[in-house]
C-alpha cells in the first residue's frame, strides 16, 4: 500500500517497490510528496511509466538537506539494488583501463574491470590507441608484467623490456622511479616529463656517467614519438564533453563526445528506454564511474542541483553550456548528426522487415529464441533483444531447459517462449513489436501455440536454416523474401546472435558438468 500522506515536502529518495519488497526504482526529488504524487495525478505517462506505477505496491523514502545529497544518495541505492526500471549502463562497453599495480615492484597491465588498488588509467575507447600506449609505455620504462615474478630472468629481460627486478638487476627505489614516470606519461604529462629527463640527461652526460645518459635519451625519443602519434599538445587546456540525444518510439538514443583539449578523442552511444528524467539520471550515473569534463556541452539547461553534484564528483565547478552558436554548437550540432546516421541508418533495416512483413510498425524491439545442445544434453535456450535495430545485451536471457528429455526442438522452444512471456505478463512489462524463431515450421508452431494459450498477440516468424526461409504462422510455403535482401539480411544477423548466445551457454553448462 502506497501511502502518498505520508510523504514530507522536503528534498530525498524515493523506492518503488513490488509485492515481495524488491525495489522496482529508485528516483530523487526536491520534493518529495509533490514528486511521487505526480505518478498517481497524471495520466499521460510514457509507456515505461505506466508499466512502473501498475507495478508498484510499496513504497519508501529517506530525507536527504540538499537536493545534491539526494544525487549522490540515488546513485548510491541505484547501484546497489540494480532496479529494472532504472536505465541500465552495464550494457555499455566495458572499456579497458592501463593499470598500474601497487605491488613492490609494480606492474603494468590492461584490466577492463578497476578491482584491486593501484593507479588506473582510462578507460580507453580505441582499442588500436589503448594497445600502443601500452606497449609504448612498457617498453620504454621495462615495466614487468608477470603476474609472480620468476626466479630467474625470462626472455622479455634478455630482450631489454623488462629491468629484471626478479633477479636484482634494479633497485626498489629505481623500479619506482621508472614507475613513476610511466605513471606521468599514462596521465599525459609528456612535455613536463621531457623536459625533466632532458635536464637528466645533461646533467649525468656532464658527470660522464653515459650509459644511464642513453637510457634516458632512448626514453626521450620514445616519449617524442608517442607525442607525435597522440598529437598531445592542444589549443585548449581543459577537456569537454559534448552530449546529444534523440528521443523516437519512447527509446532515447543518446551520444557522447570525449573532446581531449581541442581535439575529438571518441564517441560512446547508449540506447535506452526513455522516462520523464531520462538525461539527469543518465548523467549522474556517468559521472559516478568517469571523471567529469573541464566543460560540458548539452543541448539543453541543467538544474543547478545537477550542476552541483558533478562539481562535488570532479572536485571544483563544472562549466556546463548550452551553445547558440559558434564552434560548440557546430561540435553540438556533429553530435546530434552522429545520432541520426549512428543509430537511424538501422532503421532502415527495420523499415525493410516491417514492409516485407506487411506488419502495422516498425518492429523497434525483436525478440529471438534458439536451442542449443549437445546429442541431447545440456540443453538450453537463448533470446537475444535488439531494440532500435541494435542488440541490448542488458535484455537478453538465457534458459536452462527443464521440462524436457532428449532432444526435442519444439518442445524445448515451447518451454522458453511460454516461460519468457509469462514473466513478461506477470511483471507488466511491454511486449516486443517481433518475434523470432531459429528454426523451421516446426518450431514456429510450437511457439505460435503457447503465444496463443497466453493470449498474446505478437507477430512472429520462424527462419529455416540453409535457404534461411523465412516463415510466418497459417501458411505453407516461405514468405518471397530472398536471402539477400535487406530485411531477410537483419533477420539472419539476429538469428545468428541468437545462436552464438545459446551456443556460449551450453558450453559453460557442459564445462561446469565436466568439472564436478
Amino acid at each position: 500500500m502506497i501511502d502518498l500522506e505520508a510523504l514530507p515536502h522536503l528534498p530525498g529518495c524515493y523506492l518503488f517497490k513490488d509485492e515481495e519488497g524488491g525495489v522496482l526504482y529508485v528516483g530523487k526529488a526536491k520534493d518529495l510528496k509533490k514528486r511521487v504524487s505526480s505518478y498517481f495525478q497524471k495520466r499521460d505517462h510514457d509507456p515505461k511509466t505506466e508499466n512502473l506505477v501498475r507495478a508498484a505496491k510499496g513504497l519508501d523514502f529517506i530525507v536527504t538537506n540538499t537536493e545534491v545529497e539526494a544525487l549522490l544518495l540515488e546513485n548510491t541505492l541505484i547501484k546497489k539494488h540494480w532496479p529494472r526500471y532504472n536505465i541500465a549502463l552495464k550494457d555499455s562497453k566495458r572499456y579497458a583501463c592501463i593499470h598500474l599495480t601497487d605491488e613492490k615492484f609494480p606492474r603494468i597491465r590492461l584490466a577492463r574491470k578497476r578491482v584491486g588498488g593501484g593507479d588506473y588509467f582510462g578507460p580507453f575507447v580505441s582499442a588500436r590507441e589503448r594497445d600502443y600506449i601500452y606497449e609504448v609505455v612498457r617498453k620504454t620504462f621495462q615495466l614487468r608484467t608477470c603476474k609472480r615474478m620468476p626466479k630467474r630472468a625470462c626472455l622479455r629481460y634478455h630482450m631489454g623490456v623488462c629491468s629484471g627486478p626478479c633477479i636484482g638487476n634494479i633497485s626498489v627505489e629505481d623500479y619506482r622511479e621508472k614507475v613513476k614516470r610511466a605513471a606521468s606519461v599514462l596521465k599525459g604529462n609528456i612535455r613536463e616529463l621531457m623536459e625533466s629527463l632532458e635536464t637528466e640527461m645533461r646533467e649525468l652526460a656532464a658527470k660522464q656517467q653515459f650509459e644511464l645518459a642513453m637510457e634516458l635519451r632512448d626514453e626521450i625519443a620514445a616519449l617524442e614519438f608517442l607525442q607525435e602519434k597522440q598529437n598531445v599538445e592542444r589549443q585548449k587546456k581543459h577537456d569537454e564533453d559534448i552530449l546529444n540525444y534523440l528521443v523516437k518510439d519512447n527509446t532515447v538514443y543518446l551520444m557522447l563526445f570525449k573532446v581531449y583539449k581541442g581535439t575529438l578523442e571518441d564517441k560512446q552511444d547508449y540506447v535506452f528506454a526513455y522516462g520523464g528524467d531520462f538525461l539527469e539520471e543518465f548523467l549522474v550515473q556517468y559521472y559516478s564511474e568517469n571523471e567529469p569534463p573541464g566543460e560540458l556541452i548539452v543541448p539543453e539547461p541543467l538544474d543547478e542541483s545537477l550542476e552541483d553534484f558533478l562539481a562535488h564528483v570532479k572536485g571544483k565547478k563544472v562549466k556546463v553550456t548550452v551553445p547558440k552558436q559558434g564552434e560548440k554548437k557546430e561540435l553540438l550540432d556533429l553530435a546530434g548528426k552522429n545520432v541520426e546516421i549512428g543509430f537511424f541508418g538501422d532503421r532502415k533495416k527495420l523499415e525493410a522487415l516491417q514492409q516485407k512483413l506487411s506488419l502495422p510498425k516498425a518492429p523497434n524491439v525483436i525478440e529471438c529464441f534458439d536451442i542449443s545442445h549437445l546429442a541431447g544434453t545440456s540443453t538450453v535456450g537463448s533470446m537475444v533483444q535488439f531494440r532500435g535495430g541494435r542488440p541490448d545485451k542488458h535484455n537478453y536471457r538465457r534458459f536452462k531447459i527443464q521440462s524436457v528429455e532428449g532432444i526435442d526442438d519444439f518442445a524445448s522452444i515451447a518451454e522458453v517462449v511460454r516461460r519468457r512471456y509469462t514473466r513478461l505478463l506477470e511483471d507488466g512489462h511491454e511486449m516486443p513489436d517481433l518475434i523470432v524463431i531459429d528454426g523451421g515450421k516446426g518450431q514456429l508452431s510450437s511457439a505460435f501455440q503457447e503465444l496463443r494459450k497466453l493470449r498474446v498477440r505478437v507477430p512472429i516468424i520462424s527462419i529455416a536454416k540453409r535457404e534461411e526461409e523465412i516463415y510466418v504462422p497459417g501458411l505453407k510455403s516461405p514468405l518471397p523474401i530472398k536471402k539477400e535482401e535487406k530485411a531477410s539480411l537483419f533477420v539472419q544477423e539476429i538469428r545468428d546472435e541468437a545462436h552464438r548466445f545459446a551456443i556460449t551457454y551450453n558450453r559453460l553448462l557442459r564445462q561446469k558438468a565436466l568439472i564436478s
